[in-house]
């Protein structure tokens, strides 16, 4: 199979921006990435296109994409327009990853853009409750104690993973607040970050509480933002020297009652594309929408045995400097959490990590680094999962 590299990105910064519309955030990063990649529009043959939520927030259906790129460049290329849930934007890479691979094109641009602020506050948080089966939407919402309108049903959600985690491990509340405070300290380094402030341990578990034994510092906020990346099955040109190797990009989805996790699945399927072992990994972001799933996804992905992810966080493994540094980015609760963008952000910010150019929040001498994205809500499975691993 042909094989496929990252040759250039771009992506915007991540916050509220009430004023600032879905296609100039879309122009914005189009240009970045091409000018990243060193590439004329005329090369890109295909644009893969991630959101989540345009129709319910802004009324924008169907034809997402080739809306937003009809004023770029890139006007009149191939649209695919790709929704799934919050691994919609790591969803878009794999397909644009798969069309290169078989042949059928050279370069490829892959983006994700969402606008979540609007004048209507509670519409966005509403909105979400789409990512669950509207069908079996009440016995859910009953499940997770939840009363009718009383809002997005998902920090709920991870409420009860972080209980049941807890009841299994032995985890704490101040666990799951020394994650989110090493994220805040990450994200603090980060000029795209929504949020750039730190926050102890302390000031997590003092702040106010959103479900569970969640603190609003342990979740991630609504925001906008956008981010893309140029694929390339290219084996000359001068962009080459700064690309990234992809070497696998595995979308997973979940199985109502079935005991297997869909993350461990996904991830054991990408590892065994790309030829790596959880040892081999030296940089990590994961999808942590709230604190408690970091822990839960270092198991899921075989990166720590059984209950052994708690020993790691407590021990600074995780942290810029540690055996294994997470979210260098800051992760979902302080880079924030645009749903279509942020399967991209993350490929951004490991980009930008195997390229050495990630700044004061660099890892040292990282070569491997994977990304995994999850999303929707079966209960109590996700609905989708993603996993990207990359190579310098």
């Amino acid at each position: 199979m042909t094989n496929v590299r990252v040759v250039g990105v771009g992506m915007t910064h991540f916050g509220k921006f009430p004023d600032l519309s879905p296609k100039a955030m879309v122009a914005e990063v189009v240009d970045a990435a091409l000018t990243d990649a060193g590439l004329a529009p005329e090369a890109i043959a295909a644009v893969y296109v991630s959101n989540v939520f345009a129709a319910s927030l802004t009324g924008q259906e169907s034809v997402r994409g080739q809306v937003w790129l009809d004023d770029t460049a890139l006007a009149g290329v191939p649209v695919f327009n790709v929704e799934n849930a919050c691994a919609s934007g790591s969803t878009a890479i794999s397909l644009g990853r798969i069309a290169i691979a078989a042949g059928e094109a050279e370069n490829v641009l892959v983006l994700g853009v969402e606008k979540m602020t609007h004048p209507e506050k509670g519409r966005a948080l509403r909105a979400m409750e789409g990512a669950m089966d509207q069908e079996r939407l009440p016995e859910l919402r009953r499940a997770l104690g939840l009363e009718e309108g009383q809002g997005s049903p998902f920090m709920q959600v991870y409420a009860e993973y972080a209980r049941a985690y807890s009841e299994r491990s032995g985890a704490t509340q101040e666990d799951f607040a020394r994650a989110a405070s090493k994220n805040h300290a990450h994200g603090a380094l980060n000029p795209r970050a929504q949020f750039r402030q730190q926050f102890s341990v302390e000031e997590i578990l003092a702040a106010r509480p959103v479900a569970g034994p969640l603190t609003v510092p342990m979740c991630a906020p609504i925001g906008d933002g956008a981010a893309a990346a140029v694929l390339t099955g290219a084996t000359t040109g001068d962009g080459l020297a700064r690309s990234v190797r992809l070497l696998s990009s595995v979308v997973g989805a979940g199985v109502r009652g079935r005991p297997e996790q869909v993350v461990a699945e996904t991830a054991r399927r990408a590892f065994d594309k790309a030829g790596i072992s959880p040892e081999d990994i030296d940089v990590l972001e994961v999808h942590d929408a709230a604190s408690p799933a970091e822990l839960i996804v270092l198991e899921e992905l075989g990166i720590a045995s059984s209950d052994k992810a708690i020993a790691m966080v407590r021990a600074g493994e995780t942290s810029l400097g540690g055996r294994l540094p997470v979210n260098p980015s800051g992760g979902l609760v302080s880079k924030g959490h645009p749903l279509g963008a942020t399967g991209l952000a993350q490929l951004f910010e490991l980009v930008e990590q195997l390229r050495g150019e990630a700044g004061a929040r660099q890892v040292e001498c990282a070569r491997i680094a994977v990304a995994e994205n999850a999303g929707g809500y079966l209960g109590p499975e996700p609905a989708a999962a993603a996993v990207t691993v990359l190579a310098r």
